[in-house]
């Protein structure tokens, strides 16, 4: 628990300076951190077998091409001949022979899933601070506020549990409180920090996103019990990984690039 507290607190410290100032720092430590992503989701994989240090490498250099290039360049996402272009290069080098199958069709789709999966989520981190700082925050605060108190409610008065096979961790009473609390104190913000739209629409919204982001939660637990590990990483004290600690919001992220185009 005081490692955990700790490394909070320390996370915060690091994080929201970066966050207020924006810019170059800001978009730097979001590329650090979806590299750190995909190198967690390539470790998932090592224990059947390692990818390709030049797939590897080709991995890092287009995710990072598809944060700070592509979408600056077509602005609304991936273009289609960027996506044709991965493809290719993806799935061709399937046909060279490899020692012990290292490099399969199926490691070639998860590639692809994952770089759309993280270019779009991170680059979407660098939009909304670029476009409003109160509205990341906004983002930022829907799932912060849901795990916190989700996991105190639970901590305290949870019994019944919504998932024991997937997180074993987390309750009902946790998830009603966390998604009331990561819905009222959002929407407040929201309304006079944000934009003044109405209420109703504004609670519906962050009702949503607290929602999605504690599947997103799930989903993220899920793969890591499919994968028999604990933590994605160990990079973190008491967190785990990037993974760990940013699962909720990339799917809150995600969720609100659907809302947007209808709110």
């Amino acid at each position: 628990m005081i490692t955990r507290i700790f490394s909070g607190v320390f996370l915060v410290l690091l994080l929201v300076p970066l966050i207020i100032a924006g810019g170059r720092p800001f978009s730097i430590a979001v590329g650090i951190l979806a590299i750190l992503g995909l190198k967690e989701f390539l470790d998932l994989k090592k224990e059947e077998h390692k990818f390709p240090y030049g797939i590897q490498l080709f991995s890092i250099c287009m995710l990072l091409f598809l944060i700070f290039y592509e979408f600056e360049l077509h602005g609304t996402g991936i273009s289609y001949t960027l996506l044709s272009l991965l493809s290719l290069c993806f799935l061709l080098p399937t046909l060279l022979p490899y020692k012990n199958k290292v490099y399969q069709t199926n490691d070639a789709f998860y590639l692809l899933g994952v770089l759309c999966f993280l270019s779009v989520s991170f680059h979407s981190f660098i939009v909304f601070r670029e476009k409003n700082l109160a509205l990341l925050g906004y983002l930022v605060m829907i799932p912060v506020i849901t795990d916190i108190f989700a996991y105190f409610i639970g901590k305290f008065i949870g019994r019944r549990k919504i998932a024991p096979t997937i997180s074993p961790n987390k309750t009902l009473a946790g998830s009603v409180g966390g998604t009331l609390c990561g819905t009222i104190i959002p929407t407040i913000y929201f309304y006079f920090f944000v934009f003044h739209k109405e209420i109703y629409l504004i609670l519906g919204m962050s009702f949503l996103l607290s929602i999605i982001g504690q599947l997103g939660d799930l989903l993220f637990s899920k793969i890591k019990r499919e994968h028999g590990v604990k933590d994605f990483s160990d990079l973190i004290p008491g967190h785990g990984g990037v993974l760990d600690r940013f699962d909720s919001l990339l799917f809150v992220i995600l969720a609100f690039l659907v809302i947007e185009r209808f709110f």
